[in-house]
């Protein structure tokens, strides 16, 4: 996908979600989710929920609970959480002693490695496939 279908994409998503009705919403990611591989379509998502942060904060949580469907926000969950557990490693942290994940999959951090991430510490990247 090139930067012009990116934007293109996403725009679509955020002005769908933006309307916070449910049936356009749901039907504008279920066309998009069709359209796309599925790494490409997790991107695109991504990227939308970023713009929604800046533009309209509080629709990401109605987005959240009314529009994304719940596999697609697991599927965020594993990619977001992938990409910070390698760029614990890559910046010397350690699994099993500063970080490790639950059963639920969930990211578990130490002080340290929290407040490295809170921090920004971490330089955003773009998805590695």
């Amino acid at each position: 996908m090139n930067n012009l279908e990116l934007e293109r994409q996403t725009g679509k998503i955020v002005r769908a979600i933006m309307t916070r009705n449910r049936a356009i919403a749901a039907d504008a990611i279920q066309h998009l989710k069709t359209q796309m591989s599925p790494a490409d379509f997790i991107g695109v998502m991504l990227v939308s929920i970023e713009r929604l942060v800046w533009f309209e904060p509080e629709t990401v949580s109605w987005a959240i609970e009314n529009a994304i469907p719940q596999d697609v926000t697991r599927e965020i969950q594993t990619l977001t959480r992938h990409s910070l557990y390698k760029q614990l490693i890559g910046k010397g942290f350690m699994p099993g002693i500063d970080f490790s994940v639950n059963q639920q999959g969930e990211l578990l951090l130490n002080q340290k490695a929290k407040k490295a991430a809170s921090a920004g510490y971490f330089k955003s990247s773009p998805i590695q496939r």
